[in-house]
């Protein structure tokens, strides 16, 4: 009975530990999602639309004056990037990204990654309390 007690008791603190390296106090911007929204024929190009999303998860809004951009890599090589502006809490926004790549490239064969990329965060993490959800990616 008492290892029965010790093993319900671990399994609790694992979960409590858990939610707390997911959740946080302050402002928390999340890359939620980058899709492929369309494609468009141009020449021996496809040119895909990419449709990016991040939104503040946490319980605070950003300052006025945080400089946020969400980064666009291929493997290690950065592409672009994309300006956020300051979020409130539970506020989302949405930019589409073009991308072009040859019609004869197979499907599949092509991975974006999109990651957030804080520049003037104050010390302590206030404007982005979790980094753990700060990227995601696409592959068409």
């Amino acid at each position: 009975m008492f290892r029965i007690a010790i093993i319900a008791l671990l399994a609790v603190m694992q979960t409590s530990i858990a939610q707390a390296q997911t959740s946080c106090n302050g402002a928390d911007p999340v890359v939620n999602s980058a899709v492929v929204s369309g494609v468009t024929p141009n020449g021996q190009l496809n040119v895909y639309n990419i449709r990016v999303t991040v939104t503040n998860a946490g319980s605070a809004a950003q300052a006025k004056d945080v400089l946020q951009f969400v980064d666009v890599y291929m493997v290690s090589q950065k592409l672009d990037a994309k300006g956020i502006p300051p979020l409130g809490p539970g506020q989302s926004y949405t930019f589409d990204y073009p991308y072009q790549r040859s019609q004869q490239a197979g499907n599949g064969t092509t991975t974006l990654r999109f990651a957030l990329d804080m520049h003037n965060e104050a010390p302590g993490g206030d404007q982005d309390c979790n980094t753990d959800n700060d990227q995601t990616t696409v592959t068409f």
